[in-house]
Parts: structure tokens; sequence; C-alpha cells
């Protein structure tokens, strides 16, 4: 069922080329189409909208509109959905940074891919997040989701730590490494891949488990059901480590702390116009049509 958008909420990264231009075009589109449109705070500041126009709280947002407009790159998005998932409302990304995985409307196709979204001409994904507690002492210290991944390491590259790894109650190893990433399919393509994780279409429902650096020449990425617990427990590290989500929330850890990371409750409803395809994300971002000698299939 064709969902109705009459309220579109709109967030812009700041400090990025051509976001005030592409703000402007998107609230001309949705004044043309007799839709209300809330700005988000810091969006409304960066394009000094005028005492009357709506705007709210990024966290906010969700609760008060039926479809949220991120303009920026995919670290943009990724903040957003954090605080969007639990309302259940769409997300769209206008691509004004890197690679655009998440983000894929370009911003020189906004007319068009618009008119898809006005005329019910779009798919919307689930993309569950994952849900990471920091337990010290038998008490939760804090807590983060994360679209992309949950890293733990120890705050500095250089070094190694230690840590156990539990999946549902069950011990599976002992490692000394600079750390562990725990990825969502959606974080398949971001930080996992550099570290040699293996892509995974964002329907899966599946976690990748993929070791940092490991002091072995044996522990490989492992895969494991999406609803299955795990439990990072440190066992020795110089200083203190971290736990960051998304790379962009941090939580400090110490030795006997514990990381215990799950499937979030609520998924990210991730809009997509007509014609969006996973493999073509791949061929076109991870230059699949290319081969040596520079041409291409």
């Amino acid at each position: 069922m064709t969902e109705v958008f009459d309220t579109i909420g709109l967030v812009a990264r700041r400090g990025i080329d051509g976001a005030e231009e592409t703000v402007a075009a998107v609230i001309d589109l949705v004044a043309k189409q007799g839709r209300n449109i809330i700005l988000e705070e810091d969006t409304a500041a960066l394009v000094g909208a005028s005492e009357g126009a709506r705007h709210a709280p990024r966290a906010s947002l969700g609760g008060l509109c039926d479809l949220v407009v991120v303009i920026g790159g995919d670290g943009s998005l990724l903040g957003v959905s954090r605080e969007v998932a639990s309302s259940k409302t769409p997300v769209v990304g206008i691509n004004r940074g890197g690679l655009g995985f998440l983000a894929a409307v370009p911003p020189d196709a906004l007319e068009t891919e618009f008119e898809k979204v006005w005329a019910g001409l779009y798919t919307i994904e689930d993309h569950f997040l994952l849900e990471a507690e920091v337990w010290r002492e038998g008490e939760c210290q804090e807590i983060s989701n994360a679209l992309n991944d949950v890293v733990v390491h120890p705050g500095s590259m250089a070094r190694m730590m230690e840590f156990e790894l539990w999946v549902d109650d069950e011990y599976v190893y002992n490692q000394r490494s600079d750390g562990l990433i725990v990825a969502s399919p959606t974080g398949s393509t971001a930080y996992s891949l550099s570290a040699g994780g293996p892509i995974m279409h964002p329907s899966l429902d599946a976690i990748v488990i993929v070791p940092m650096f490991p002091h072995t020449l044996t522990s490989r990425p492992l895969v494991i059901r999406g609803d299955a617990s795990i439990q990072v427990k440190i066992t020795h590290v110089r200083d203190q480590a971290e736990v960051t989500c998304d790379s962009q929330v941090n939580m400090k850890l110490g030795v006997g702390d514990e990381v215990r990371i799950n499937k979030y409750a609520d998924p990210l409803h991730l809009l997509y116009p007509e014609g969006h395809s996973f493999y073509e994300s791949c061929r076109s971002k991870l230059d699949w049509a290319s081969r040596l000698g520079g041409q291409t299939l």
C-alpha cells in the first residue's frame, strides 16, 4: 500500500558543498506539491529560515513527519537513522557526500526522483540496527544503537587488546588483536568490508563478526544469525578501550567490562525511488564494472 507523505522532515549536514542549494530545491519541490515541511533546527539556521517556518529538533522529526529527507553522505544518514528508526518513519537520502550506498538520490535528479515518490513509485527496505550496551560490575553504564557497525577497539590503533567473544552464552574464542567489528548487513559494505569482511545483501537476517588484525593466521570473519546475542568481555587493555557505534558514538571500556550487542527492536525504513538496485550500487560504487587496464565492461 502506498503511503501518503503529507509532512516532510528535512535534515542537511552543515559544511558540505551544495547543501544550501539542495535544501532550497527540496523546499521548493515540497511546496509545489502542497505538502508541509518541517526543518531540523540546524538546517533551519543553515538556510536562514523565517520565524514562521516550522522547525524541530532532529530527535523529534520522526514523530512529527511522514517522511524524513536527509541531505549529506551516508554518515549523515547514519546519524539521523539512529534517532528516527524507533518512530517507524521512512527515510530517504540525497547524496552530497562520498559513496552514497544509503543516500542514493543524486542531487541533479531531485525532481525526477521525487516525482516517483509522489506517484508511489518507490520501495521501502527494512534495515535492522544493532544495539550495544556497556556493562560494568553487573550494571549497564551506557547504551547506543548503530545502523552500520559496533566496533570494540583499544582507542589507539598502535596497541592491541585481549578479549573473549561469546555468542548466545556460548564461548567462541579468546583473541589478541586491534579489536572487533560487529556489523549488520547494511554495514557490511562499510568498515567491515575494509577489514576483509563479506558483502551481505541488506535483506539478510545475519550479523558478521570481523577481527581487526588478529594475532593469529586462522581467525576469519564469522557470520551468525541476526537475532543472536553477542558478548565481548575485555580481559586486557592498556589504559582504556572504546566501543564505537557507526564511528559517531564512543563509549569507554576498561578491563572486566562487557559489551553486549543485540538486534535493535525497530528497523530503519529506508526509502528508494523506483529503479534502485543493490547490485547496481555495488557495480558503480565498488568498481565491479571495471577491470585491469582501466577498461569498463
